[in-house]
């Protein structure tokens, strides 16, 4: 159910650019790809910070040179790309490397997301734009959004997911889960919290009305049907 917006939750102030940015938050497994899938269909953009960050450890030469000397040049595999996996087991169990880690990518994404907002502007673009990042409310990037929906799943649920979409281990999974902030402490940050123990549709329709409805309550409109 929708929450009030409030100092507690800071959003950007009342804009005339065209954007409704609605970020999109929750723990892996939550069923937020799902929520992001339904909005896109109905016109709206997608910005995924996961997506970002592989393009920075995967393509920012000073991010390279930084994971190799920490993990060794074999970090990355013969195709360029990052093996992630070997990072996250190393940075899950060791806090002081996952710090180290963050410091050296999560600037870039913050700075990916930001340029990304400013193109579409400069594109003209009127509608939705969904920011999924998991790790919004830690960076603040809550404060450049219009709206931030939480999505929550029963936690037997989201681990049966990740198993099979990630192929990732109970173990590693809820060391994963672990590490995120709680789903009560998402949907206290939200201004809407979709629970997701229904059918994918179900899911999506209510995704689709809660955007609709914080568009009213916002006081915007715009071109797209989302």
């Amino acid at each position: 159910m929708p929450g009030p917006m409030s100092a507690e939750r800071p959003r950007r102030p009342p804009s005339d650019d065209g954007l409704f940015v609605v970020g999109l938050v929750g723990q892996a497994g939550s069923g937020k790809s799902t929520v992001a899938r339904a909005l896109a269909a109905e016109g709206a953009v997608v910005i995924e910070a996961d997506a970002l960050g592989h393009e920075v450890t995967d393509r920012d030469p000073e991010v390279r040179r930084g994971l190799e000397a920490e993990y060794g040049p074999d970090v990355y595999r013969g195709d360029g790309t990052l093996d992630r996996r070997r990072v996250a087991a190393r940075v899950f169990s060791d806090k002081a490397a996952r710090a180290r880690l963050d410091r050296l990518v999560h600037p870039r994404i913050i700075e990916r997301i930001a340029r990304r907002l400013d193109a579409l502007r400069a594109e003209g673009h009127r509608g939705v734009v969904v920011l999924d990042a998991a790790l919004m409310l830690d960076w603040g990037v809550e404060r450049s959004c219009d709206a931030v929906i939480a999505v929550v799943a029963a936690a037997p649920d989201q681990l049966a997911r990740l198993g099979q979409s990630r192929g990732w281990s109970p173990e590693e999974s809820h060391a994963r889960l672990a590490a995120q902030r709680s789903p009560a402490a998402f949907a206290a940050a939200a201004d809407v919290t979709l629970e997701n123990r229904g059918t994918i549709e179900a899911l999506e329709r209510e995704a689709r009305l809660a955007v609709e409805r914080l568009r009213v309550r916002r006081g915007t409109t715009g071109e797209s049907r989302c």
